[in-house]
């Protein structure tokens, strides 16, 4: 990962814990949840199965055992002892390429803590375990001049402009926004003010339904 610092106690204490020091909470993050798993089913895209790398305190694991219980899910994390108290497969997205692919990957924090070198390696991984949509979240070097908290938020990243990412991330999917990626060869199709011009182009035309007329 980017430094030599473990994601601890500490680290889980200050950044998801401790009310003075977090960025939000476990009920303000389910409204996220509520909202990626909403904006797919609006697409049409049934949800079966649920990949989180970085899974941190288990927000998705805990939201989707008790709202989605028929979701398959498999939770990442990089320290020991933060599996085994949640429960999580220890992995760096690095190295982590599992055999099954999933209806939904979720990457919430994590790539800006990956080094240049294995940056290519780590997105190339999660296109390889995805057959439908990631939802991503990045800092980058603009939002840490402004879009973000920095005494709340671990500045301790790569700080990369937001061109380093799409680059790599659209080799493999479409840009839907809001931090929704769908991959590129899932047959998703897209109205023209979802996606950016460019990415609807690539995409495969086929007709979804909706409630008036088209959707």
């Amino acid at each position: 990962m980017a430094h030599s610092f473990s994601f601890d106690a500490a680290y889980y204490r200050r950044y998801y814990e401790d009310p003075k020091t977090r960025i939000y909470d476990r009920a303000r993050h389910a409204h996220l949840i509520e909202g990626v798993m909403g904006l797919l089913a609006w697409f049409g895209w049934p949800v079966q199965s649920v990949l989180d790398v970085g899974a941190g305190v288990g927000w998705w694991k805990r939201w989707l055992a008790r709202h989605r219980r028929d979701v398959r899910y498999v939770g990442t994390e990089l320290e020991a002892s933060t599996c085994r108290r949640y429960g999580l497969l220890q992995a760096d997205v690095r190295d982590l390429r599992l055999d099954e692919t999933f209806d939904l990957v979720v990457c919430h924090g994590v790539l800006p803590y990956v080094d240049d070198a294995g940056l290519p390696k780590a997105i190339d991984n999660l296109a390889a375990m995805s057959h439908g949509f990631v939802y991503l979240e990045a800092i980058t070097k603009q939002d840490l001049t402004g879009s973000v908290d920095v005494t709340l938020t671990d500045t301790r990243v790569f700080h990369r402009p937001g061109a380093a990412y799409r680059a790599l991330l659209e080799r493999h999917f479409l840009q839907v926004g809001a931090g929704l990626w769908a991959k590129r060869d899932a047959g998703i199709v897209f109205y023209e003010l979802e996606v950016p011009p460019p990415a609807r182009r690539s995409g495969r035309r086929e007709r979804r339904r909706s409630p008036s007329a088209a959707r």
